[in-house]
């Protein structure tokens, strides 16, 4: 039997899953996050930090798919927290430069524990959690693609 409507059913959207399961990951991120003082969008900031220790704005915001008016506030509490230091870059003033200082470097010892005890959330063999990666970043790599064009 041809169903018209089996298109729009909940449990036939890709979208479906993936929201939920991006709200499940947050919620078990956040009890782990409170202990050292950070939201989920402030860690994933500290992470590209903790790589690269000195990014413009523009950087942060291609690395993480995340828009200035959202980046913003997230940088200013940040630098209230004492994590980072903002800048204007000397040679273009309309560019903001994000520096990790000393208790932001500290602060990735802490933080150690997270991905551990994320991995024992979710239980996914080795195998699963590259296919996994394989077909997230794909689809963001595609989204990149499109839209820079």
């Amino acid at each position: 039997m041809n169903d018209k409507y089996a298109a729009i059913r909940l449990k036939n959207q890709l979208c479906f899953p993936l929201y939920a399961v991006s709200n499940m990951i947050t919620r078990k991120y956040k009890p782990l996050l409170d202990k050292i003082d950070l939201t989920y969008t402030q860690y994933i900031v500290m992470m590209v930090l903790w790589e690269e220790k000195q990014v413009n704005e523009k950087f942060l915001c291609e690395a993480l798919c995340l828009k200035t008016n959202t980046i913003t506030p997230l940088l200013q509490k940040l630098e209230d927290k004492g994590f980072i230091r903002k800048e204007k870059d000397k040679s273009d003033e309309r560019n903001l430069v994000i520096t990790l200082t000393e208790s932001g470097e500290e602060l990735k010892d802490k933080a150690l524990c997270v991905p551990e005890a994320m991995a024992r959330e979710f239980r996914l063999t080795e195998e699963e959690a590259a296919l996994l990666y394989r077909v997230l970043y794909k689809m963001l790599d595609e989204d990149r693609k499109t839209e820079n064009r």
